[in-house]
């Protein structure tokens, strides 16, 4: 027996099954980013002050980097989904949700690629 209706079983039409997939990336970055932003905060609650000699020492310390980078990809990507939602759901122009979301993907990578490459400069001593 098929929930589904007679019309949806002959079109072959359904639910596009990554929708939970969708969701649960959305959940597991969300607790990620809980994670990184309470290190981060914590992280820079403990330093003397923000002075930038300061800054740049926190960064070269090789955990610190990659911590950082880390959140920058796990923002960016937690970022990405939220916009992705909001196109798929308000944009009702086939061609300018594809536009939409193909900008959407090109700016967040874009933008993280950008973070990550910034840490590691700063952190490189460059």
């Amino acid at each position: 027996m098929s929930l589904r209706t007679p019309l949806g079983r002959v079109l072959g039409l359904g639910t596009a099954k990554d929708g939970t997939e969708h969701w649960w990336a959305q959940r597991v970055s969300s607790v990620a980013l809980l994670l990184l932003g309470l290190w981060f905060i914590f992280a820079l609650v403990i330093r003397n002050g923000l002075v930038y000699t300061d800054v740049l020492a926190f960064i070269a310390q090789p955990l610190n980097a990659v911590l950082l980078c880390v959140l920058c990809l796990t923002l960016g990507y937690h970022s990405y989904l939220g916009v992705q939602v909001v196109i798929e759901d308000y944009v009702h122009a086939r061609a300018v949700k594809i536009v939409a979301l193909l900008l959407s993907r090109f700016a967040h990578v874009l933008v993280a690629i950008t973070a990550v490459y910034a840490i590691l400069m700063i952190g490189s001593g460059a």
